[in-house]
């Protein structure tokens, strides 16, 4: 990828989260004057839901995979910016474990955004395994948006993954 310093990127999975972090992230560039890259990592899976001696023809080829992902991509940003995008707007498709593949896009852009569930259970943290990887490792500032988030200009809560509920008060 050619590094785009300025770039809000988004990882999208299709998920509500991640299509408010999507329409999040387009507000905010066009209030900063930047480009929104949204990725979509997804993982080849041979045999995904099949048994072991079902015909090979009936499995999933890798094009029909990527052909899969890419659809995925186009019908969330379709959800969260609607049919016209601009030119502001880059997506992309890859194969590859899903935080490695963030990461890697996130490299030198103004912020890496990624949805979260609007509540979390039983006080699990309310970000998945790839968020989670995503917070440990990134190189550049990490926005965490709430499932259902209507409104693009509102600004997400931050919370602290694992802090005492008097932390998650405060300001970070």
């Amino acid at each position: 990828m050619t590094e785009r310093t300025d770039a809000i990127v988004v990882g999208v999975d299709g998920s509500e989260a991640s299509v408010s972090a999507l329409r999040w992230a387009a507000e905010q560039a066009r209030n900063l004057g930047t480009s929104v890259l949204a990725v979509h990592a997804w993982e080849r899976v041979p045999a995904a839901g099949y048994a072991p001696y079902a015909p090979t023809a009936a499995r999933p080829t890798a094009a029909d995979q990527r052909e899969r992902a890419a659809e995925l991509l186009a019908s969330a940003v379709r959800a969260a910016i609607g049919p016209r995008t601009g030119p502001d707007l880059h997506a992309v498709v890859e194969e590859g474990p899903p935080a490695w593949v963030l990461l890697r896009h996130a490299r030198g852009a103004r912020l890496l955004a990624l949805g979260r569930r609007a509540h979390a259970q039983w006080e699990l943290p309310a970000i998945g395994a790839v968020g989670r990887e995503c917070l440990r490792h990134a190189t550049v500032p990490v926005v965490t948006v709430p499932a259902g988030e209507r409104h693009a200009t509102a600004t997400p809560e931050l919370h602290s993954v694992g802090a005492s509920r008097a932390v998650r008060s405060g300001a970070a």
